[in-house]
């Protein structure tokens, strides 16, 4: 490893990021000191994990007020937590978070980086990230931005994550010498605003130390990731309404969607559309969307029916009142159809017929 000494190539970002840095509702004002709340922290390093800032704000100043401390969380049922996450996303986070707070609140804040990683939701970056703001630990976080940021700067060719281990050591004096808080926020808010994909090295107070700007390799370093083809599929998205319930899936333990209510979704490819005027009851359509996740993308249609009688549910499934789905927590794809249901629908020219989609959703005769 020959790069030079890390405190004398990163010098400039320390007062940069003093004079540029954001006001952020979870950046403490002082940053040569521990932070007074590194709850707050830790609220703020969950929800974003991949999730952008300006989404992130609202959803931390709500959550902050009505969770203000690990134990507030902990003691909370896990549908009020789900509920006040609702629309940001990956779910599981605010499992991993509510596990947390009951740790924190039951044996207090760990004492060292090992400790922080063993926190429920917190891998190396968080845990290392935890560690330089809230507690003024000088240690290296390295997330996306980050890897990007070194690897210019450091002209380092090939994926800089194969160098993780190297580039902390490296890093390391840095935090001591400049401040682990400052330092780790600089890095991070450099690749958020300045040395971003595209980046903008006019405003970069590195340009004129960055190996990959003086060579003029900024756009091929580091190399852009290729992701996996996506799976697609399509679905019918199904209100069923009977006596003033709705039919639901309860919330799983396990999987993407855990801990949230579901609309029953059925494969679009394995119930043939008919003509509406064929159907023995109406059916209420809204025009479809497609729902992108990670690694899927899902063609929805969405349906509402409305029958006489409610019949027994499949197991997995069961009626809940209409009134009270507004209380309930539903991933994106499932609220906008909650949504939708007070709106002026359509009847759609076909659609599948609703004896099938009951016969989908109903216990098997006895």
């Amino acid at each position: 490893m020959s790069w030079p000494p890390s405190p004398d190539l990163l010098a400039p970002l320390a007062p940069w990021f003093d004079q540029m840095r954001r006001a952020l509702p979870w950046r403490a004002t002082n940053l040569d000191a521990p932070h007074p709340d590194p709850y707050a922290v830790l609220v703020s390093e969950l929800m974003l994990q991949q999730t952008q800032v300006a989404t992130v704000v609202p959803y931390f100043t709500r959550w902050m007020d009505r969770f203000p401390t690990p134990r507030a969380l902990a003691e909370t049922d896990e549908d009020t937590v789900h509920k006040a996450w609702e629309g940001l996303g990956y779910y599981r986070r605010a499992r991993f978070l509510k596990a947390a707070a009951g740790s924190i609140a039951a044996e207090g804040w760990p004492g060292d980086l090992d400790g922080l990683a063993e926190l429920p939701g917190l891998g190396p970056y968080s845990a290392a990230a935890m560690g330089a703001i809230a507690f003024q630990w000088a240690t290296p976080a390295l997330d996306g931005n980050a890897f990007r940021v070194l690897a210019r700067l450091l002209l380092i060719a090939g994926d800089p994550k194969v160098r993780a281990a190297e580039l902390r050591t490296w890093l390391a004096p840095a935090l001591e010498a400049h401040g682990p808080s400052r330092m780790t926020q600089a890095i991070m808010e450099l690749g958020a605003t300045a040395c971003t994909p595209a980046p903008a090295c006019g405003t970069c107070p590195l340009a004129d130390r960055c190996g990959a700007h003086r060579a003029g390799r900024t756009g091929d370093i580091p190399p852009i990731a290729k992701r996996a083809k996506a799976k697609e599929s399509a679905l019918w998205l199904v209100a069923l309404e009977a006596e003033g319930q709705v039919l639901l899936h309860p919330p799983s333990a396990k999987g993407l969607l855990a801990g949230l209510w579901r609309w029953p979704a059925l494969d679009a490819t394995a119930l043939t559309p008919q003509l509406t005027a064929q159907s023995p009851r109406p059916i209420i359509a809204w025009p479809g969307w497609t729902q992108v996740y990670t690694h899927r993308r899902e063609a929805v249609s969405p349906l509402h029916i409305r029958l006489d009688a409610r019949f027994k549910p499949a197991g997995g499934l069961r009626w809940v009142l209409r009134e009270g789905l507004a209380d309930l927590p539903l991933g994106r794809r499932d609220q906008r159809l909650r949504d939708l249901l007070p709106t002026p629908g359509q009847t759609p020219l076909s659609a599948p017929d609703p004896r099938a989609l009951v016969k989908a959703c109903a216990a098997p005769s006895e």
